[in-house]
């Protein structure tokens, strides 16, 4: 792709993170404290939020100027022009946010499932686009009250295509991205066709115990499964999913259950991390702001997919952040 496009990924990887994180802050106070501890009153709650996202924003600028050096330096720089395989790669990120969607609802396996099988199925059988449908799977996790039909679906899923191609070149091995993708599609396609997210819903903080270690225990276990096991990072990821979307349902039934089956879900794309990008060692921290962070943005972009995706590119951006500044602190002691 041409250094125009690249960049214009590189942006599109940029503002989803950005706009996510702002949106929870256009919903009534209410929401965005939503039930808490009687230690923990409503503006504490807000003043942790709040120091959440500046924390994660000074450290994730320290990735993205790096990123930007590393992707855009003349060495790293890719040429031609879109071909063949760009072309099946976004066809392949389309057609997976539409069997996905139909597997969602009109199966009625619920997103996480049905995201889970379709990206575990690619991975198995398609291994050459398992990673662009299991992308486009996440665009298919869009609830009906945002996407009322397969048409929209399909227009989301093409942006998110041509997204896909665009950031070839960025913050690979960085887990989150594809959500992330997934999630510009999304906002994208709500933009264009006039359409309106769900009714947001405040943060269950009160589950907070239970939030976070299900997000560590299951970005360590999709790594164990990826690299120890050498399954790979769809793979490892759909098999978590899978566990997840079948058992915590079936042991915790209610909203405790889903919200836990999303969580481990969302970790997971935490644990596609390369170990180059993320080491094995910060996996486990990776996924503890994961958790923090579900929490933190539930009200914001209600039904929109590829959300949990995004809110794991932002755990692992930041701990990519403090990485790069741990590195240049040490060089300059040295």
């Amino acid at each position: 792709m041409y250094r125009p496009v690249q960049f214009a990924g590189f942006l599109a990887l940029l503002a989803t993170p950005a706009v996510l994180l702002a949106s929870v802050h256009a919903v009534p106070p209410a929401l965005q404290s939503g039930t808490y501890s009687p230690l923990l009153g409503a503006y504490s709650l807000q003043l942790g939020t709040y120091s959440l996202q500046l924390g994660i924003g000074l450290v994730g600028a320290v990735a993205v100027v790096a990123e930007r050096n590393r992707s855009f330096s003349p060495d790293s720089l890719e040429s031609g022009t879109f071909d063949q395989t760009d072309a099946t790669n976004a066809l392949a990120v389309t057609a997976g946010a539409v069997v996905t969607y139909g597997a969602s609802v009109f199966a009625d396996l619920g997103p996480v499932l049905a995201s889970a099988l379709v990206g575990l199925l690619a991975g198995l059988a398609l291994p050459r686009v398992a990673v662009p449908v299991y992308c486009g799977s996440f665009v298919g996790m869009a609830s009906p009250s945002v996407f009322p039909g397969l048409e929209y679906v399909a227009v989301a899923g093409a942006i998110a295509g041509l997204a896909y191609v665009a950031t070839t070149a960025t913050f690979g091995g960085v887990g989150g991205k594809l959500g992330t993708i997934a999630l510009f599609g999304c906002v994208a396609a709500v933009a264009l066709t006039g359409l309106e997210y769900g009714s947001p819903s405040a943060p269950a903080w009160e589950s907070l115990q239970f939030v976070v270690p299900v997000a560590v225990v299951s970005a360590v276990a999709t790594v164990l499964l990826s690299l120890e096991l050498e399954l790979g990072p769809v793979v490892g990821s759909g098999l978590v999913g899978v566990g997840a979307g079948l058992g915590f349902p079936l042991v915790l039934p209610g909203e405790l259950g889903a919200t836990l089956a999303a969580v481990a879900f969302c970790a997971s794309f935490v644990g596609m991390s390369s170990p180059e990008r993320l080491p094995i060692g910060h996996v486990a921290a990776a996924g503890a702001l994961c958790g923090l962070v579900y929490l933190a943005v539930t009200p914001a972009l209600t039904g929109a997919g590829g959300k949990l995706g995004t809110i794991a590119f932002i755990s692992c951006v930041a701990l990519v952040g403090l990485d790069e500044l741990s590195d240049a602190v040490g060089t300059r002691r040295r």
